[in-house]
């Protein structure tokens, strides 16, 4: 299993997540300004990240975690399935994936991040 921090992404994936991160939704531009410059303890997230075959809305190499937002089109049950077979997938590879709704960010975002540190806190330090 790759160990890199893109765990054999494509070149193909990679020029889709540099789409995505320059035409972010409104949900991951306003979480992306509390996560963007290692403000949220201290820790590093990358928005749009290419991973595996998938692309990430946020991802923390040194936690292994993926934040994902999920909008109206979550939920549909066809894409609830994908979604939880790709979390599965992504779980797989030792990833902790955080799924929130865009409402949760928009009308809880004290909330989602006050979850998002409570799973920070618990990585041990890195040497």
């Amino acid at each position: 299993m790759p160990t890199d921090m893109f765990y054999g992404a494509s070149p193909e994936i990679f020029r889709r997540a540099k789409m995505l991160r320059a035409n972010l939704t409104p949900a991951e531009h306003h979480l992306w300004q509390f996560l963007r410059s290692n403000q949220l303890e201290g820790f590093r997230f990358k928005a749009q990240h290419p991973f595996y075959t998938f692309i990430a809305d946020f991802y923390c190499h040194a936690a292994k975690l993926i934040i994902e937002l999920d909008g109206a089109v979550h939920e549909s049950t066809e894409q609830k399935e994908y979604d939880d077979n790709r979390t599965h997938v992504l779980n797989e590879f030792g990833v902790t994936v955080l799924r929130f709704t865009n409402d949760d960010i928009f009308n809880d975002i004290k909330g989602v991040l006050a979850r998002i540190s409570a799973l920070l806190q618990t990585v041990p330090p890195t040497p």
